[in-house]
């Protein structure tokens, strides 16, 4: 039993799932009361030495005494967690508030000394690193902001875990021990560790999938047919270059061979290690499945089984049951209900899925969350490559099905540093976790084209994620500044896929048009106009032309320092000696090939041969049998050579293959995209900076919010207090007088001088100059009691209208700075113009915060109104660099203060010399117990 003085509640939501630096995971939580034998038994297993370094002496066994201080805390000044794997302690780690003297302490004393306890057996698996992230999140949550801790000078382990964490720290050595000091405050250094370490470990843990040693397929049926059956035979066809089990509890005892695989009835019947289990027996049974891998040691699971959350609220439950027996084992889980894996690796060749075939090797990253599109998107990749291999195959493909554990995100960070894989391409039915999707794929898109397709599908289910408020098109919008190239349908995928993986990316939007065929060259044409690209006249070859003519017809425009791209038409030739297919393709290879920094793209209208006689050359795959039933008899130009016995060279050594589109609307839709991604790319490489303003008071502002938010939970700030909140980050908002009668009002003008304005700012009328609630330029007396009279005969009492008096600001354009903190995105800025022009048409831009230089100055030009900024028709531009220093502004108050999770600035007049903020409102709400910037974990369930 807790005693009074611990009587705490048991903090729930510090217990995480994080994955370790060898990609297996781990629990962590708070260690309780009940946890007394696991502490002795974790102790019991830890070796002397390591004893040594943590307690400075030989300190064979835990007393009584012991046991109770490390299992009996009170949460708030003693906190102990625990990582654990199987239900048993692998590690701990405690603080203990200290005051200056290094005597026990309670709040407000803001330090605490550390302390950790690594089992051997887990030494080296970044076990201590996690646990680190953890507990600084517990202290700063529980008002600690710097930690200390003395280490012996040998044990360099335990000194590096604490060096290497990025945190503004100071050593000092003192009576033969090391201390450390270091203050909590996350720092760009230590988000940097954080994230490099969280890739590090998610990726491994992909890879372990993606690259097992052995494979175990359980539930396979000792006859052909069904779906463990199904998933053996494809494991074993494919080529699988490790070792293959067959699993079925029904085999009989003396069964040890089906079809050449060695068969088992359990998981714990096999002599060697497994490191993948391929699952496909009734959901009923998986629990047991899994708790027999987990026993076995292996390190992940694929769940092909269905009956989950795809299936009601009681699949659900059993899902997030599954998760959590397989965490509790360090396991990883792709699905449930999940089509499966694949490698195409010369070294793996792993078809854990069921597709029937093998996909021909390549270099695209694939993921689906469905099975049914990961179907269509291999197979059009396939058709789509004319019988190809090289850059159009795939490298990996993972259909995750209910993505419980292993989601989109884990995958990219394999595929973000995987030297197979040069274009990624995803069908995502929801993003679970947008705000670390965003941040992920910005990463990834800065090394290599992250293509993708998002339906409008629900939160995964069974997942405990927090759903986006934010409209589809304002989150396309954050993933494109995210470097990600969003498309609607899965041949827009593809199309942009082949390209990219085919093709250099364009160095502009200019792009020359040549073919045979005029018609089909206007045609492109007008799509490369409607597409936002600079298209050249259309050079007409005639349907005459050789294959000559295309070769020097393209190599004009591929040295013509005006191009940045070609489009080539073609359409069947007329006449008595057609082009051949192979010969037109060669042609354009050849003159391709000449200047590889150009991207090139065909159009073909019905031309059967030429789209496999572009992608034909260098293929690895073999030529189809024209023996075989139903197969195609082929022309000698179009014949494909025999494999070519070596692995895939690098992507930088395969000669380029020409795409081909049967649509010119399709070819110059991925070449737009081609060109936006190719932009972005190059502005990333300035990314701009988050300037200082010497004037924010950030520190102030910290007060003030404080002893706001003890009034209570949530609140929308008054008037006074806004104006105070944000005069502290340099933002002034001009003063509003209430008027409660007509002598108020006119008191209030004397007071401020004339010309003033007279608004209603009722919540019905507030910001709606359009109903007549605002009359401005008043000049005198009179003219404010006139109009004041005009407001109260349209609207009714003054009571009901709430009027203000305001001085008049410069004239200059009306526009809105706004900024929210989204559950799953985080903050969003976002600006428009003011007026219901604006919100009608949603011409309003976003950037995430924090937001830099560059993005505040983007984001101004980004909306399509703005024109009136910059002198439409002749007006005078008004001071964009003052409205971009507002950004900004917004940007750092709402990114150093996550407790405020809305701010309005409406309107915001920019005049040509300088701006003026009429009106603006703050809300504030207690800041998440964790949020990005908090400690790695995995979805909780």
């Amino acid at each position: 039993m807790q005693t009074a003085s611990d009587r705490h509640e048991y903090p729930a939501h510090w217990e995480a799932d994080v994955v370790l630096r060898d990609g297996g995971t781990a629990r962590v939580r708070p260690i309780t009361v009940d946890d007394a034998d696991r502490l002795v038994s974790f102790y019991e297993q830890v070796s002397d030495e390591s004893k040594y370094y943590r307690f400075f002496a030989p300190y064979p066994r835990l007393s009584a005494k012991d046991v109770h201080r490390f299992t009996h805390h009170d949460f708030v000044d003693r906190v102990g967690l625990a990582a654990t794997v199987g239900g048993e302690f692998i590690a701990t780690v405690r603080y203990d508030r200290i005051d200056a003297d290094g005597m026990a302490a309670t709040a407000p004393s803001d330090e605490a000394e550390v302390a950790f306890l690594v089992q051997d057996a887990h030494q080296g698996r970044g076990v201590a690193s996690a646990l680190l992230e953890h507990i600084a999140a517990v202290a700063r949550e529980r008002g600690i902001r710097r930690f200390a801790a003395e280490v012996l000078p040998a044990n360099t382990k335990m000194i590096k875990v604490f060096t290497d964490a990025g945190y503004t720290q100071k050593r000092s050595f003192e009576d033969g021990v090391v201390r450390l000091e270091f203050d909590l405050e996350p720092t760009d250094r230590s988000l940097d560790v954080q994230r490099a370490r969280e890739q590090r470990a998610e990726g491994r843990s992909v890879r372990r999938l993606l690259k097992p040693g052995s494979v175990a397929v359980i539930g396979v049926g000792r006859t052909p047919g069904g779906v463990g059956r199904a998933l053996l035979d494809n494991i074993r066809e494919a080529g699988y270059t490790g070792r293959l089990h067959a699993v079925n509890s029904g085999f009989p005892a003396d069964l040890t061979d089906l079809d050449g695989v060695p068969a088992h009835r359990s998981v714990r019947d096999i002599e060697d290690p497994v490191d993948l289990a391929v699952v496909a027996v009734p959901a009923d049974r998986v629990p047991d499945v899994v708790t027999e891998c987990g026993e076995h040691g292996v390190q992940g699971v694929v769940v092909v089984s269905a009956g989950y959350a795809e299936s009601g609220s009681e699949g659900r439950e059993r899902q997030r049951a599954l998760v959590r027996r397989a965490r509790t084992y360090g396991m990883r889980i792709v699905g449930p209900n999940a089509f499966g894996l694949i490698n195409t690796a010369a070294d793996v060749r792993l078809n854990a899925s069921l597709a029937p075939e093998m996909p021909r090797p390549g270099r695209i990253g694939l993921f689906a969350q469905s099975g049914a599109i990961g179907i269509a998107l291999l197979s059009r990749l396939h058709r789509r490559g004319g019988g190809v291999t090289g850059d159009t195959g795939v490298s990996t493909f993972v259909s995750a099905g209910n993505r419980a554990d292993v989601s989109g995100n884990d995958v990219l960070q394999y595929w973000y540093d995987d030297p197979d894989t040069d274009v990624v391409l995803m069908y995502l039915e929801s993003i679970g976790n947008a705000r670390k999707f965003t941040r992920l794929a910005r990463r990834t898109a800065a090394a290599k084209p992250l293509v993708v397709v998002q339906s409008a599908g629900s939160a995964p289910q069974g997942h405990a994620v927090r759903a986006t408020r934010l409209p589809p098109a304002t989150v396309t919008e954050l993933l494109r500044q995210a470097g990600v190239i969003r498309v609607d349908t899965i041949t827009e995928l593809v199309d942009t896929g082949l390209l990219l993986a085919r093709q250099p990316l364009p160095p502009g939007p200019r792009v020359a048009i040549l073919g045979n065929s005029e018609s089909l060259g206007l045609l492109t044409y007008d799509a490369c106009l409607s597409e936002g690209l600079r298209p050249a006249r259309p050079l007409d070859l005639t349907t005459a032309a050789s294959a000559a003519d295309f070769h020097a017809a393209l190599l004009r425009a591929l040295d013509d320092d005006s191009c940045d791209a070609v489009i080539v038409t073609a359409i069947p030739a007329i006449g008595e000696v057609p082009v051949a297919d192979a010969e037109l393709a060669e042609a354009l290879r050849s003159a391709a090939a000449r200047v590889p920094g150009k991207p090139v793209l065909v159009v073909h209208v019905e031309l059967g041969g030429l789209a496999e006689a572009l992608s034909a050359a260098t293929s690895t795959a073999p030529a189809p049998d024209p023996r075989a039933p139903g197969a195609r008899r082929l022309r000698p130009s179009q014949q494909l050579p025999p494999p070519a016995p070596a692995p895939q060279p690098p992507a930088e050594t395969v000669p380029r293959l020409i795409p081909a589109f049967p649509a010119a609307e399709r070819a110059v839709r991925a070449l737009a995209e081609a060109v936006k991604y190719a932009q972005w790319r190059r502005d990333t490489a300035e990314p701009g900076k988050v300037p200082e303003h010497d004037d924010i008071d950030e520190k102030g502002a910290a007060r003030l919010i404080d002893r706001l938010l003890a009034r209570g939970q949530g609140l929308t700030l008054g008037t006074e207090e806004t104006r105070e909140l944000l005069g502290r980050y340099g933002i002034a908002v001009r003063s509003a007088t209430p008027a409660f009668t007509p002598d108020d009002a006119a008191r209030a003008a004397a007071a401020l001088g004339y010309p003033v304005a007279l608004k209603a700012t009722a919540p019905h009328l507030r910001h709606r100059a359009d109903l007549g609630g605002v009359r401005l330029d008043l000049t005198d007396e009179e003219q404010l009691r006139r109009a004041y009279a005009e407001l109260c005969g349209l609207f009714g009492k003054p009571e009901e209208l709430r009027p203000v008096v305001q001085a008049m600001a410069p004239r200059g354009v009306d526009t809105v700075v706004r900024a929210v903190i989204d559950p799953a995105a985080g903050a969003v800025l976002s600006f428009g113009l003011s007026g219901a022009a604006s919100q009608l048409l949603g011409d309003t831009a976003h950037r995430l915060v924090p937001v830099t230089d560059r993005e505040a100055a983007s984001l101004i030009r980004s909306i399509r109104t703005a024109p009136l900024l910059f002198g439409w028709r002749g007006s005078t531009p008004v001071d964009t660099p003052a409205l971009e220093e507002l950004l900004l502004r917004v940007s750092r108050l709402v990114h150093d203060h996550p407790e405020i999770v809305a701010v309005t600035l409406e309107p915001v007049v920019v005049a040509p010399h300088a701006l003026t903020v009429l009106g603006a409102s703050v809300r504030l709400a207690p800041p998440p117990a964790r949020d990005d910037l908090g400690p790695r974990t995995l979805p909780a369930y």
